[in-house]
């Protein structure tokens, strides 16, 4: 073995000498206590890592001349760091033993510098075993401090009072979007990320660097890993299967990652109260290809195609509210169906140019480009009635008289076709280790192509409701007939061809000095943008510019035992409009909305610490924040289930402030786990009338991501993900007047637990044929999603009595009780 390793490092040296320049190798075999080799070790340093050969073997590449870290992992093995400062062209041997540690995944402390940027970064191994409805990364976005959601079919998430237009989400640093027709939450299919693609997943809540974009509340970071040697995952469930493949060439300049995933919801929406004929189909298929021209030229290139298809057929809905004196039950019987679709396709290619060890130049271009239709009819006729209460009664529960009758027909022919193509250059430049300034420019052109038409009827025991906005004669059905027009009581009906131009760019300076013993690292930086909106019949249209400066000041006391960082950020965070938010609640486009404007205010205290002795210490990390975000000319918009629709008027002024806390780590020795806090309010003007409650005020959130395993069967591992939320604002009727309806949804309690035996648990000890050797991780696993049963509420159905003339708020159940079974298995 010796003798081997010997001739595979000399080849190594005579190939180094020859191709490459600037940097040094480390080399070596990776061995346990029994001197046997490690296959399937991770040697990483910052973005650079290898996984060690069946021998143990492995090689890696890192800057001459500079004081690196390199990190060992594995996933039965305790973690190894050794720092290395090598010359040019040398070559170091280094041949480290790994002692054994039952662990379910490596415990992620955040880096130096994302601690200083306020950034929370997440294991990816923790999101592909968390359970999760949504096939993204989502769920466990939303159990993070300052995250809420009350929907667990979306990938759809609220920070801090933002809604969920205003989070800002990066692939491989390009912009990703979400569909723009999307109702509900069951419709929106399959996130754009794919899990099995995923290598680091950082995430802001704000007060964000300039590099960051134009949005008001959040960053969610994404980087796909780059593949170091051949490998495959395959799982399979109840709601669909997904594959990935890793592929790499035998100069290892190509590498390539693919992914394909197919999703079935109709396991879930079967749980939920209205009966259907539904199976809806959503599949995508991602790669992302990366090719070494040189030391200095890399390219790489992200692709994405994807199909949602939603059919629907509703057939009867039954839902139970009111108070144990006066319970009322809504009874629908439904007609019709709704068939949508949505085909997305996006492509982005970067590359990266390393000019000299202090400068690095990037160009990003991209292209998104989605078809969607929202086609249905669908006519549902109700009655409200009275629910029979006698325990002893054969009739319990069901309903003993209908005190209510009225029918309801909604119609939509809804087309949209948005392409939206990217252009950016980013540059990077150090100073001798004093400072640093990043700068990009960047231009974005948004062609939209939108009919809207939609209308609804309601029709109260046999008689048309006209709308409240229009002048009719005297209306006193049903004691005397109506003779006036017969109008929908909603009519939206619009045609836009509108193109967006944007310019965009940012600078930041980033250093950091010395009070005293203490280290000040500082950043400032500057954000700008210019829009123009034009198009069929825009003749208005003003360009409009805003400019964005922004500030991050983190200390770092030098305590000793005392691992402690104070951050102060702030700045002007404005959101130029997107189509959306340009569109009013008539489908009408209003070309010179006004960027909203937030200013945040947030302090920061990050503490590591750890617990225990000897091999009981344990690793921990407390985040706590306050923070209070002014806002104006603010958009106001009604929210229906995830579908948002803009007054496109800049009519309001708004705040919000709270404290989020979180602290993760070591919970079991060898996982982890998290415990997250946050209380929230805010509130908006709407021209001076007084602040009410925003759609978003989600007062009181609790989160808890939870792994453990059993000791005596260490195979078993167990996942758990609970969140719990206070009452969303329940919203208000067509044209009512939103001051007047300021109820709350019940509280949003949810529970998905996990369940998984994994059969490679013990493969170091298995003989080197054994056919498990071939799997680096295989498993099977139950899920159990919404454990405890809660009846959670998404929206309000608001429903008309003819007769007393009161509007009647019936909420929207999600989904009950859903048992999950999957595979996993990882080559």
């Amino acid at each position: 073995m010796k003798t081997k390793n010997n001739l595979l490092s000399l080849i190594f040296v005579l190939f180094s000498c020859i191709t490459f320049a600037q940097t040094a190798k480390v080399t070596g075999v990776v061995v346990d206590v029994n001197e046997n080799p490690v296959q399937g070790v991770t040697v990483s340093y910052q973005n650079n890592s290898t996984i060690t050969t069946k021998e143990g073997f492995y090689v890696i590449e890192i800057p001459a001349n500079k004081k690196v870290v390199l990190v060992y992992t594995h996933s039965v093995l305790k973690s190894i760091t050794a720092p290395f400062q090598l010359k040019q062209y040398e070559i170091l041997e280094y041949n480290p033993i790994m002692s054994v540690e039952e662990q379910l995944t490596e415990v992620v402390i955040t880096s130096d510098r994302r601690r200083v940027e306020g950034i929370t970064s997440i294991s990816s191994d923790v999101v592909r075993k968390n359970p999760n409805l949504s096939g993204g990364i989502e769920s466990v976005i939303k159990t993070l401090q300052g995250v809420s959601s009350n929907t667990e079919l979306s990938s759809a998430y609220s920070v801090r009072g933002g809604n969920y237009d205003e989070n800002l989400v990066y692939v491989n640093e390009v912009e990703v979007y979400r569909p723009f027709l999307v109702r509900s939450g069951q419709q929106e299919g399959l996130s754009f990320t794919n899990v099995d693609l995923v290598q680091n997943i950082d995430f802001s809540a704000g007060g964000f660097q300039a590099k960051f974009g134009d949005k008001m509340s959040s960053v969610l970071d994404i980087t796909y890993r780059t593949p170091k040697q051949f490998g495959a995952t395959f799982e399979a469930s109840f709601l669909g299967g997904s594959a990935s493949v890793d592929l790499i060439s035998k100069d290892k300049r190509w590498t390539a990652i693919t992914g394909i995933r197919y999703r079935d919801n109709s396991l879930l929406v079967n749980s939920q109260e209205t009966q259907t004929n539904y199976r809806p189909t959503f599949v995508d298929v991602q790669t992302n290809v990366n090719f070494d021209m040189s030391d200095k030229w890399q390219f790489s290139f992200l692709g994405n195609a994807s199909q949602n298809k939603y059919n629907y057929q509703p057939l009867t809905r039954q839902t139970n509210f009111g108070t144990i004196s006066d319970p009322i039950a809504l009874l629908v019987f439904y007609d019709g169906q709704e068939n949508d679709e949505y085909q997305t396709l996006f492509g982005a290619l970067k590359t990266t140019y390393v000019a000299s060890e202090n400068s690095t130049y990037k160009f990003i271009a991209s292209t998104y480009h989605t078809q969607e239709q929202e086609y249905y009819d669908i006519d549902a006729a109700y009655s409200l009635g009275e629910v029979d209460t006698n325990i002893g009664s054969e009739t319990f529960g069901d309903v003993a008289f209908s005190r209510a009758i009225g029918s309801q027909l909604n119609h939509a022919r809804n087309d949209l076709d948005a392409l939206i193509i990217n252009a950016e250059i980013k540059g990077s430049h150090n100073a001798k280790k004093k400072f640093q300034i990043d700068w990009g420019l960047k231009y974005t052109r948004e062609d939209i192509r939108d009919r809207i038409v939609e209308w609804e009827v309601i029709d109260s025991a046999g008689f048309s409701i006209n709308p409240p906005i229009i002048d009719i004669p005297v209306n006193d059905q049903p004691y005397n007939p109506y003779v006036g027009p017969l109008v929908p009581f909603q009519d939206v009906r619009a045609t836009n061809f509108v193109t967006i131009d944007r310019f965009s760019g940012f600078a930041q300076f980033n250093t950091k000095t010395n009070i005293g013993s203490n280290q000040l690292n500082i950043n400032f930086g500057v954000r700008a943008h210019n829009w123009l909106v034009s198009g069929d019949n825009i003749n208005d249209s003003k360009s409009q510019t805003v400019f964005s400066p922004r500030a991050q000041f983190a200390l770092k006391p030098s305590w000793k035992n005392t691992d402690m960082l104070f951050r102060f950020s702030t700045g002007f965070y404005y959101q130029p409009p997107f189509y959306r938010e340009l569109r009013d609640l008539n489908g009408a486009v209003q070309p010179n909305v006004k960027a909203q404007k937030s200013v945040h205010f947030v302090f920061s205290n990050d503490y590591n610490f750890t617990l225990g002795d000897g091999d009981n210490k344990k690793k921990f990390k407390l985040v706590s924040e306050a923070y209070y975000k002014t806002m104006d000319d603010v958009n106001t918009y009604t929210l229906e289930n995830v579908r948002i629709r803009y007054r496109a008027n800049n009519e309001a002024t708004a705040y919000a402030y709270g404290f989020d806390a979180r602290i993760n780590g070591e919970f079991v020795k060898g996982t982890e786990s998290w415990f997250s806090f946050g209380y929230l309010k805010t509130e908006e003007n709407q021209n001076g009338r007084g602040n009410i409650a925003r759609p978003t005020d989600q007062r009181l959130k609790f989160g808890i991501l939870f792994q453990d395993y059993m000791p005596n069967i260490p195979n078993v591992k167990l996942y758990l993900n609970l969140v719990y939320n206070t009452g969303l604002p329940g919203g208000s009727p067509s044209y009512a007047d939103v001051y007047q309806y300021q109820s709350r949804l019940r509280d949003y309690r949810r529970a998905d637990v996990g369940f998984s035996y994994v059969f490679t648990e013990k493969n170091n000890e298995r003989a080197d044929g054994h056919w498990m050797k071939r799997f680096q991780d295989l498993s099977l696993g139950l899920e159990i999603f919404n454990l405890f049963d809660n009846q959670n509420a998404i929206t309000n159905t608001w429903v008309r009595d003819a007769y007393t003339k009161n509007q009647y708020g019936i909420p929207n159940y999600m989904t009950t009780r859903v048992f999950n079974l999957k595979l996993t298995a990882k080559l």
